[in-house]
């Protein structure tokens, strides 16, 4: 499906999709058919266009003052971006203006595409998503094929160079703002995509989805169904074979345990520090945000986006809010134009979950890499930097970098303390022991940084798992690919009510049973893509994450009546290695996490780790129970609760913006 490209500075692999060929490629007008990329895409054209005169200014010379102009013209080539696109990033001009003046100076006709209807468009419904990611819409005109594009880029210099070298193809050309084609294929084509986003990758591969299977009987039918397996799992192995059944829990605990001391000791091998690069070496970089009731989370949001050390007109940002959520929407207008962002409302077709949300984003992401941030995130300044870096480093293989997720509310509650050691051990020590084995890395919620085009590649994610990061990580893998853990943090916000903590920690672990469920369809295929350390990998991960916190009593229970009884069950040792190397990898991998974030003083809160163990016992039950009843419903975590330590610090540490114009 995508095609990469070379930014030859960097070394960075960049995707593009294929262009879509609607109508008989002779249709293309002569100079579009030579340079398509030209029009279509987003970062360093120099193999296509040469970075002389800033043809794309000259419509603006008679309107704006000739030292803005040369500024303009000056950061274009810094970047290798069109000087127009400086303009309108720095909100000199907006886009609507600017078109009106070039199409005005170069005859080419400016369209809205309010009167464009879905039955001119020569796309199957399955090729619309290249309409968004290409920026270009073919459409028919009194039997007449007219390419309707929306300049990115150097597109605007490439349109004026056509209209003065080609002037016969230029009644073929219409130019059309980003916001007009945005609210024409949400508006005409909006089924097609919307279908994309929710069943995309059920369509195309639905052994690989947690989406319901179409059979009769209706929602009761799959509950019983469900519930069936459930209880036959849980209830027939302890009836017919009680010590061969708990011995091989033990069994699954001491795994679970012993890879995560594996990640937590295993070498990693120190990446070499790399000068920053320039600016113009640096492709575009698409984040999304998937926002839902986050009305008070979104200003902090986005001044943390804007303090990223990145130039403000190579980012392309997402927010992508749900219909019924107009609070959230409210927050957004009352930011102000933000020409570097998109507003997308996310369809209200199938379930209502981040994955859908963000698969609704994907196919209007700009970038070549992308980013996905929750509404609670502080990301450092410096992380989009340091995730190219890791791209750069680690070749063509790498598919995703995940950074670090710091909790930075700790003392509000003894549950928000164990949240942050339990967070401080998953990012700071397992998973980069994970990624150094080069196992199937059970990604985090947020602040993963793709490769955009292996993402479309793969699918995107699943709209109906409830932890569709980790699926994709495990997906990926499958697919030959690897992710990586990279030395940046962003700083979250833990639940510090037991309520909340609940929900948010049974949806977690609903989705590991569903991660789990699709991933074990076919265990020798599975075999196969992974290999034996892989296909365990993913056996103790997804299952141990969930199996160990519902065992977890069971094995107590035994190991006390071990200690207690006359009679003995088959293996008391094991229960008792089990139970202690559990606490001992817990333990252990905590104060390790602690310790890499200069935190020990917190240690103390590890005594209570029984006691949170039975609250993830309790919330592990919850989630076989929902997973029976409602499986695909999306429990929201609240945010915005805490006062966040260093949110305040963020804001002040972050590099000023400065105008380049």
């Amino acid at each position: 499906m995508a095609q990469p490209d070379h930014v030859a500075e960097a070394g960075i692999r960049q995707g593009r999709p294929r262009a879509a060929e609607p109508a008989p490629s002779r249709q293309l007008p002569a100079f579009l058919a030579a340079t398509p990329h030209a029009f279509s895409s987003n970062d360093n054209h120099s193999h296509f266009l040469d970075h002389g005169p800033a043809d794309e200014l000259d419509c603006l010379r008679r309107t704006l003052a000739p030292e803005l102009l040369k500024a303009a013209e000056t950061r274009a080539r810094e970047l290798g971006i069109g000087a127009d696109q400086v303009l309108i990033r720095q909100g000199v001009i907006d886009e609507a203006s600017y078109l009106q003046h070039l199409s005005h100076h170069t005859g080419i006709a400016l369209d809205d595409l309010s009167f464009l209807d879905r039955q001119h468009v020569p796309l199957r419904d399955d090729q619309i998503p290249y309409a968004a990611i290409t920026g270009i819409i073919p459409m028919r005109d009194n039997g007449r094929l007219i390419w309707a594009i929306a300049p990115r880029g150097l597109t605007a210099r490439a349109i004026s160079r056509l209209a003065a070298e080609h002037p016969d193809v230029t009644p073929n050309i219409r130019m059309a703002p980003a916001a007009s084609m945005l609210q024409f294929l949400t508006r005409q084509s909006g089924a097609a995509l919307g279908r994309i986003a929710a069943l995309g990758l059920h369509d195309a591969c639905p052994m690989m989805s947690a989406a319901p299977a179409i059979r009769r009987g209706g929602p009761w039918q799959g509950r019983l169904r469900r519930g069936g397996a459930v209880a036959a799992a849980a209830a027939l192995p302890p009836i017919v074979m009680p010590d061969v059944f708990t011995s091989l829990l033990a069994l699954w605990f001491i795994g679970f345990a012993s890879l995560r001391f594996a990640g937590a000791v295993w070498h990693r091998p120190r990446l070499r520090q790399r000068p920053m690069a320039p600016d113009r070496w640096l492709p575009t970089y698409s984040i999304i945000a998937a926002l839902y009731r986050e009305a008070s989370s979104v200003a902090p949001l986005m001044q943390a986006i804007e303090a990223l050390d990145y130039p403000r007109e190579k980012l392309d940002v997402l927010l992508v809010v749900e219909p019924d959520d107009l609070a959230t929407r409210a927050a957004i207008a009352r930011l102000g134009p933000m020409p570097h962002v998109q507003l997308l409302v996310a369809p209200a077709r199938g379930p209502q979950t981040k994955p859908k949300a963000l698969n609704w984003a994907l196919p209007f992401v700009r970038g070549s890499f992308v980013a996905v941030f929750d509404a609670e995130d502080r990301p450092e300044p410096g992380q989009l930097r340091a995730a190219l870096d890791n791209f750069r480093d680690g070749g063509e293989k790498i598919a995703c970098a995940q950074a670090s997720l710091c909790i930075d509310n700790e003392t509000h509650s003894w549950l928000s303390r164990m949240f942050a050691t339990e967070y401080a051990g998953q990012f700071d020590v397992v998973l980069p022991g994970l990624s150094a084995m080069q196992l199937p890395l059970p990604l985090g919620g947020s602040s993963n940084h793709f490769r955009t085009h292996v993402l479309r590649e793969v699918g995107g994610w699943d709209a109906y798992n409830v932890t569709e990061d980790a699926d994709l990580g495990f997906r990926l893998a499958r697919r030959g690919y690897r992710s990586v853990t990279f030395s940046s943090t962003t700083f979250e916000e833990a639940p510090i009510r037991f309520g909340s903590w609940l929900r948010q920690r049974s949806r977690w672990m609903k989705g590991w049973l569903q991660t789990w469920c699709v991933h074990m369809r076919r265990p020798r295929k599975l075999w196969r893509d992974l290999g034996p350390g892989g296909f365990v990998a993913i056996n103790l991960v997804a299952g141990g994450n969930l199996l160990t916190a519902m065992a977890c009593p069971l094995l107590f229970y035994l190991l006390l009546t071990d200690a207690l009884s006359e009679k003995t069950t088959a293996w008391p040792w094991l229960h008792f290695t089990a139970i202690t190397t559990a606490c001992a990898s817990t333990i252990t991998v905590g104060l390790m996490g602690l310790s890499r974030r200069h935190r020990l003083r917190e240690a103390w809160i590890l005594v209570l780790t029984p006691l949170y163990w039975s609250c993830l016992s309790i919330a592990a039950w919850r989630a076989v129970l929902h997973y029976v009843w409602n499986p695909y419903h999306w429990e929201k975590t609240e945010h915005g609760v805490a006062k966040r330590r260093n949110a305040a610090a963020v804001s002040r540490g972050r590099p000023a913006r400065r105008s380049h114009i």
